[in-house]
């Protein structure tokens, strides 16, 4: 029995069992894919030790502990995970530990999905955010070729940010010059999707709602969308992947998600 699963606080409302259960019986896998709820630091440390006694192939880890777990692997983390500065996917073999970081892998695969004719090399990006997801963000947008610029509440952490990774650090005004507007932040962000360009393509991590209000006033405007449920199925592919070793089965898991929520594509 293959054993993986995502691990998190609170984690009840998380779609990746039901997007990896739906690979692994497409694939005629013998395995499991849980939510591991972990409240706490020792609870969450718990956990990385079941799987380096053997009990999980792989996790995958979502909010507050991204950044745990690219510390838990050390050494062993992937250079994208430590320029992202955190890391989703941890996989255990022989008692230890590796950490990968899929979240820019994801992004780039919505990014193809949805806005089909967007041409990232020598686009103008503005990532708005300056956490984690945003991080993440930003080493994949500039290794794809974007010019990338952030824009955060928080000066410092924006500067500390753009610092790291040679961005820019940009201000609410100069988003009527990007071509890709992405929402890395946990809440909508007070932008005026009609100072925008209206050829721009607006991009939200968020999944639920899949049409959040900043995505809901760009669609209204007639502007191209991205959204969140894209980027977790995109990243949700690699780390399939790397726990149960195959890729994932074609199988519209999507469609399977957007019922789970009780909405429509």
């Amino acid at each position: 029995m293959m054993l993986g699963g995502v691990v998190g606080w609170p984690i009840g409302h998380s779609l990746s069992p039901l997007i990896h259960g739906a690979w692994l019986s497409a694939a005629g896998i013998t395995g499991v894919y849980q939510a591991l709820p972990a409240e706490d630091e020792p609870a969450f440390d718990a956990l990385i030790a079941r799987g380096k006694a053997g009990m999980f192939r792989g996790l995958n880890v979502t909010a507050p502990w991204k950044l745990r777990a690219l510390r838990a692997a050390g050494s062993s983390a992937s250079e994208t995970a430590r320029r992202a500065g955190s890391a989703n996917l941890l996989t255990f073999a022989d008692g230890q530990v590796a950490a990968e970081s899929t979240d820019g892998h994801g992004l780039l695969t919505a990014l193809r999905e949805q806005a089909p004719g967007l041409e990232l090399d020598g686009a103008r990006v503005t990532v708005l955010g300056a956490g984690g997801a945003a991080r993440a963000a930003v080493v994949a947008l500039k290794d794809a070729g974007a010019v990338v610029g952030v824009v955060n509440r928080s000066p410092d952490r924006a500067r500390q940010l753009v610092a790291a990774l040679d961005a820019l650090h940009q201000t609410t005004e100069e988003l009527r010059d990007a071509d890709l507007v992405v929402n890395a932040l946990p809440v909508d962000p007070a932008v005026d999707v009609d100072a925008l360009s209206p050829h721009a393509v607006v991009m939200d991590m968020t999944y639920r709602p899949l049409h959040t209000p900043l995505l809901t006033a760009a669609l209204d405007r007639g502007m191209t969308v991205v959204d969140g449920l894209a980027m977790l199925i995109g990243q949700a592919r690699p780390s399939f992947q790397a726990i149960y070793g195959v890729a994932p089965p074609p199988t519209d898991v999507r469609t399977l998600c957007l019922r789970a929520m009780g909405g429509v594509s």
